[in-house]
């Protein structure tokens, strides 16, 4: 309390009620891959300065000014990916370079502490990263490390390549071996053929490559991010400046892969290439959908973020009613933008933080313990029209 010393009128600013949180980025990607060795003697220039260096990137010519083009031996998948994120829909990702010839531990990289991290490592300090991927990259030991880097960290998702030119079996042999139970990653299929640039005797050309789809999916999951939200499942979306398929998937095939958590990337007459599935590499019916496994992220990283204020506050019932306020106001817009189910803000969720979630020895050591039950919207996958014959007639209400 300040002294007052002389009578007068004084006036305090105190703060009340609820404080706003603001909702997280979703949709920065994190790359990992080889790039072209590029040299800018003029500009004192050499991007060897940034291998295992987590460097920012904002669009397709940020990238080849630092990273170079499409190389078929020394740069086979990297830029093809960011060159379909951005074509996608993608306006942020980081890229970390790995060396030349890379092996899979250069690709799972070491983490010794800030400073001293390689390859997928980098990224335990980007905080910036919500969806990481690794182009190309199929083999177990990157792709479990992909999903155990996801898990550990909680607040971002990796999106998983298919074997180049794999068949149904092979697919289906590497879905069982990549494996979140809480839902992390998704895994597409098959790799797609796109246009990308390249430079040959010092002139820049477009050709045409297959590549994998990761970067691509992770563009459309940007897009469908901005335009329609992050509780919107990233499927029937059009593949931008995708040529044709390496495989084309039948509805037949799907209906072996999709209940196993393999989403189709499948072509249609008159509609083009479409991402056709958003399961998630779960088998636990909770986290079977890559929108609500990204929801939760959302809502949970961005109601980390905006309490940060409680910490060391008086942990008493003025508190938490606070906590409750802030935290049913963050829900209500996210209900109100359609992510949630119910015809009410009661319907959607709730907010519990009093004697009920805390004992007197969670009070005595410090703890502030907030339950918060969520209920999320889940995509029509299968559409049923559920027709019959009649025989005409009319009904007259009086």
């Amino acid at each position: 309390m300040p002294d007052y010393l002389a009578p007068g009128v004084y006036i305090e600013e105190v703060e009340i009620g609820a404080k706003p949180i603001e909702g997280v980025s979703t949709s920065t990607v994190g790359f990992v891959g080889m790039t072209q060795n590029v040299i800018d003697e003029e500009k004192d220039f050499n991007n060897d300065e940034l291998l295992n260096k987590a460097t920012l990137i904002t669009d397709w010519g940020d990238f080849v000014t630092k990273f170079g083009r499409y190389d078929k031996d020394k740069a086979p998948y990297l830029p093809t990916a960011v060159y379909g994120f951005f074509a996608n829909g993608g306006s942020r990702c980081y890229v970390v370079r790995v060396k030349d010839e890379a092996e899979d531990g250069d690709y799972v990289g070491t983490d010794e502490g800030a400073g001293k991290r390689t390859g997928l490592q980098v990224f335990n300090e980007v905080d910036e990263v919500n969806i990481v991927c690794v182009p190309g990259i199929t083999t177990d030991v990157v792709q479990k490390a992909m999903i155990t880097h996801c898990e550990n960290l909680k607040d971002r998702f990796c999106i998983l390549d298919p074997e180049e030119a794999a068949d149904i079996e092979t697919i289906q042999a590497q879905r069982e071996k990549v494996v979140s139970d809480k839902g992390y990653g998704a895994l597409y299929y098959p790799w797609i053929k796109v246009p990308i640039e390249t430079k040959e005797n010092g002139k820049v050309k477009l050709i045409q490559e297959l590549t994998p789809p990761s970067g691509y999916v992770a563009g459309i999951y940007a897009r469908s991010d901005i335009e329609r939200g992050v509780h919107k499942a990233p499927a029937n979306e059009k593949v931008r400046t995708a040529l044709d398929l390496q495989l084309p998937i039948s509805k037949g095939e799907q209906e072996i892969l999709n209940p196993k958590g393999i989403d189709c990337i499948r072509s249609f007459r008159g509609r083009g290439i479409r991402v056709w599935g958003a399961r998630t590499i779960s088998s636990d019916p909770l986290w079977k959908y890559v929108n609500v496994r990204r929801l939760f992220l959302y809502i949970e990283e961005s109601i980390e973020e905006g309490t940060q204020w409680v910490v060391f506050e008086p942990n008493n019932e003025k508190l938490w009613a606070r906590v409750i306020q802030t935290i049913t106001q963050f829900l209500t817009r996210v209900w109100r933008d359609g992510a949630l189910m119910g015809t009410t803000p009661e319907e959607a969720f709730f907010v519990k933080c009093d004697r009920t979630t805390m004992t007197q020895d969670d009070i005595d050591n410090g703890r502030l313990i907030v339950l918060i039950g969520v209920a999320p919207v889940k995509p029509a996958e299968f559409v049923i029209f559920r027709i019959a014959q009649w025989q005409g007639g009319s009904e007259i209400a009086e």
